[in-house]
């Protein structure tokens, strides 16, 4: 089973982001978090958060970049646990089972979002519509390898 990881490719993410996801932490969409939130009146932080983060499920940070990995049936079950309990204290779902099932939802569209090999890199775009948000997912896919003594895996452009 496939799900998705928060990763640092560099250091922006510290400075974009009022509070930025460790690197490794499972992570999810997190659009749950930005429901109530117009992006065009808040300061540049929220701004960021609400057009391209991620939410990372330990710190409930911010992240720009995730890639898809394997994750455990335990590990899938802390992490609904642990976006349940967030739910219920901190975004005012009114019961364990509310937020409970927001959860399991969440972690659903989240397993079709890591659809993808181990590996893959995959950023969003947030955009507010009037009748709520619209996500655009873009991947970058993991270098397919024939030759081993001679792997390229990114180049910088200016």
């Amino acid at each position: 089973m496939h799900f998705l990881r928060s990763v640092r490719l560099d250091p922006s993410d510290l400075q974009v982001f009022e509070h930025a996801a460790e690197p490794g932490e499972w992570a999810v969409p997190g659009s749950f978090a930005l429901l109530d939130i117009d992006p065009l009146t808040h300061d540049t932080k929220l701004r960021e958060a609400f057009l391209h983060g991620f939410i990372g499920t330990d710190s409930f940070g911010h992240a720009s970049v995730v890639t898809v990995a394997d994750i455990s049936p335990a590990d899938l079950a802390m992490v609904i646990e642990k976006i349940a309990v967030h739910l219920h204290h901190h975004c005012g779902d009114p019961d364990d089972n509310a937020a409970r099932s927001a959860a399991e939802e969440e972690v659903g569209f989240t397993l079709e979002i890591a659809a993808h090999p181990p590996g893959t890199l995959i950023v969003l775009q947030r955009e507010p519509v009037d009748d709520g948000i619209e996500e655009t997912y873009r991947t970058v896919s993991p270098p397919q390898v024939v030759d081993h003594s001679r792997v390229r895996l990114w180049a910088v452009a200016d």
